[in-house]
């Protein structure tokens, strides 16, 4: 049994591996296409093309699903063509039992996508938009960044930009009390981090509101200490798509902990989880339609099937993830949608197979 296990294993992983190649070259290209209508400064054909290579490992994270789909569909529709399916069946082995054989390179597959969905894809990602952006900035690039929100509790911090050097220019503090009444306005006209995780403001100006009066204080140098560090606020420079899922998570947590909206991180952490585990159901969905319309169809029916397939999986994804967002519905059920519709296709067209 161990022997034909590794020999369906290695017919998946070898017909998966040849249409993710074809699929990554595909993406590249046009990757590579829609950059060039944006070159400017340092940004030029070269680094166009570093940004569209570092941007491979994200997305083939993104077709891995589709791309074990359409690979199964080739890989064991040849087996059946050669009849090789068939003498399995007559040597004793029960659909179940050949479902469980297949399901082992889903295994080893979703192992795959989850190592380049939290190690791999994400630094690259963050790696090359950062790259783009600051070859986009050119000579401004020291003093590139977004002005921020930030929340600490009964704190709010407005930064004049965030970079990845800490070095957030003017900042504004505003402070609440526990009736969520303002208890004092400061700026300071330069701020950052160290490396102890302190927050440096220079120049710091403070107007405290009182019962009896107001009342202003002012320092050439003021440091603060606040549950926000270097890591959590390099984090809100980060595209959710650009963060691995021990990210996400505790950007999550640190939403919750001050009252904040993280549908769109909640989502994206569990559509995360939901496709990688879908990668485990697709060999076995491909098997159901070998042994049923497909069985004596040809590599084209076969491919058209798996992309039609994976195309309506990755639209029907889409689709619920961001109408999760807009109508504030739970990520933890929204995003597991698709994923279970492909799990009892599965199971009913299995169940149908005699």
């Amino acid at each position: 049994m161990s022997l034909l296990t590794t020999y369906l294993m290695r017919t998946i992983l070898i017909s998966t591996l040849l249409v993710m190649l074809v699929l990554l070259a595909l993406a590249g290209l046009f990757e590579f296409i829609a950059q060039l209508e944006d070159t400017q400064a340092d940004y030029g054909v070269p680094q166009a093309l570093m940004y569209a290579l570092l941007r491979l490992p994200q997305l083939s994270f993104e077709m891995l699903p589709i791309a074990t789909l359409i690979g199964s569909l080739l890989g064991l529709g040849a087996l059946a063509t050669n009849s090789e399916i068939v003498v399995m069946r007559t040597a004793g082995l029960s659909v179940m039992r050949l479902a469980g054989m297949v399901a082992v390179s889903g295994v080893v597959l979703m192992v795959l996508t989850g190592l380049i969905a939290e190690y791999i894809g994400p630094p690259l990602d963050y790696f090359a938009r950062t790259m783009r952006d600051e070859a986009r900035a050119g000579q401004e690039r020291t003093s590139a960044g977004n002005a921020a929100w930030i929340k600490d509790g009964s704190v709010i911090l407005h930064l004049d930009r965030v970079n990845t050097e800490y070095n957030f220019g003017g900042v504004y503090l505003f402070r609440f009390n526990d009736d969520d009444t303002l208890a004092s306005i400061a700026r300071a006209e330069n701020a950052g981090i160290d490396e102890s995780d302190r927050w440096i403001l220079e120049n710091y100006r403070e107007t405290r509101f009182k019962d009896d009066g107001v009342q202003s204080v002012q320092s050439s140098l003021a440091v603060e200490s606040f549950e926000i560090d270097s890591e959590l606020l390099g984090i809100t420079l980060v595209k959710p798509i650009s963060l691995s899922g021990r990210g996400l998570l505790s950007y999550v947590r640190y939403l919750k902990k001050n009252g904040l909206k993280s549908v769109r991180y909640e989502t994206e952490l569990w559509s995360r989880i939901s496709q990688t585990a879908t990668v485990v159901i697709m060999p076995v969905l491909a098997l159901a339609f070998v042994f049923g319309s497909l069985r004596s169809s040809g590599a084209g029916s076969r491919l058209m099937i798996g992309v039609l397939i994976g195309l309506a999986y990755f639209l029907a994804s889409e689709m619920l993830a961001n109408s999760g967002q807009v109508f504030n519905l739970n990520p933890a059920i929204v995003t597991w949608v698709p994923t279970a519709m492909l799990l009892i296709v599965t199971t009913v067209a299995l169940s149908r197979v005699r």
